[in-house]
């Protein structure tokens, strides 16, 4: 499994409960100093087993470095970062091979792969997955930053409850320490509040919820990305659709913009202190593939976890029938909290990929 950017590529391996999960990490430059507690923390917006509103599974999520790293230092070679898996209750998925749960790969996998497919966990389509993303992610959100580039998420919905959005002219990184100041990651604390509520009712009805996760990158330069399978949109939307539980993504105003006219949806142009601006940001800050120099935002919808308490129906796949399946185990209400960093990661990924391969053409 891997993002192939055209600098920086990353190797994703390892299933759910595997003895443990990593990355393989190309194209990095050397002489990068890793904050590794920084990245720790990040790892830890992620990680499962933060109260009743995640999986009760308990990882450190803490990352080993095999290859890459020298002194705190990225050294040029590809960098390989293990985590080791611990709490693991393989037992719980055995019946998954006779029914497969509703909305999960199960069934479509085992067709792909037979008899031999590690259903533990979801295998290499769990969500778990996820962690080495973040090491990957983590450490472009520093490069990044070295290069004036923020790059921030929130929660934009949850249910019917909503978050005010970034503003798209305006975003800034004082936004961006808003949510971390919130802890629960929402740009108003009372639409946290709200949220928590609604996993909450999910929770107790064993059931679940989805939501959105909007993103925005501040500080980019104009020119990155290009036409067609070259730009940004592509990379970015493909990036997102990575991870699981993703079910749309959408740019700028996104479907909203086959609402309005021309008249009412075109950025114009206008000077600031000598730079070029829009007015206006319905574009999200991407026109033709390539940025406008404001800022980058898009949505990720991510679905309702398909794992719930309530008895579901599913098919047997031994007897050839229909029947009911009832899910035990340790499941996240909603998996949107702990998506915020792993968006957050994808984008700041596809991001330095695009600032490295510009390096030298006026976009730097």
């Amino acid at each position: 499994m891997r993002f192939l950017g055209k600098q920086v590529s990353v190797s994703v391996f390892g299933q759910s409960h595997s003895a443990g999960i990593g990355a393989v990490i190309e194209g990095l430059p050397a002489g990068f100093r890793v904050d590794e507690e920084r990245l720790q923390g990040f790892l830890g917006r992620r990680a499962p087993g933060q109260g009743r509103f995640t999986t009760a599974r308990k990882e450190a999520d803490v990352p080993e470095f095999l290859s890459g790293m020298q002194d705190g230092y990225t050294c040029g070679a590809p960098i390989c970062a293990v985590i080791r898996n611990g709490d693991t209750r393989s037992k719980d998925y055995d019946q998954f091979r006779q029914v497969p749960r509703p909305s999960h790969a199960d069934y479509p996998a085992m067709v792909k792969y037979g008899e031999h497919y590690d259903i533990r966990g979801g295998g290499p389509f769990s969500g778990r997955l996820t962690a080495p993303i973040c090491i990957a992610g983590g450490i472009a959100l520093q490069m990044l930053e070295e290069k004036g580039v923020r790059v921030g998420a929130h929660i934009a919905s949850i249910s019917n409850q909503t978050d005010r959005r970034f503003d798209p002219l305006r975003v800034s990184a004082a936004d961006f320490d808003t949510i971390a100041a919130n802890g629960f990651p929402t740009l108003s604390k009372e639409a946290g509040e709200e949220m928590l509520a609604v996993i909450e009712e999910a929770r107790k009805a064993e059931d679940s919820v989805g939501g959105t996760v909007e993103a925005a990158a501040i500080g980019l330069p104009a020119g990155l990305g290009g036409p067609l399978f070259e730009g940004l949109e592509s990379a970015l939307a493909a990036a997102c659709f990575a991870i699981p539980a993703v079910k749309g993504v959408e740019f700028g105003d996104g479907f909203f913009s086959a609402l309005l006219k021309g008249s009412q949806h075109n950025d114009l142009y206008a000077m600031n202190q000598g730079r070029v601006v829009t007015k206006t940001n319905h574009a999200g800050g991407l026109v033709g593939g390539m940025t406008t120099g404001m800022p980058l935002i898009l949505r990720a919808a991510f679905k309702p976890t398909p794992s719930i308490g309530q008895a579901q129906q599913s098919v047997n796949l031994e007897e050839g029938c229909e029947t009911q399946l009832t899910i035990k185990g340790r499941h996240d209400p909603c998996v949107v909290p702990r998506a915020v960093p792993v968006v957050e990661a994808v984008v700041a990924l596809v991001l330095l990929d695009a600032m490295l391969g510009n390096a030298g053409k006026g976009t730097d």
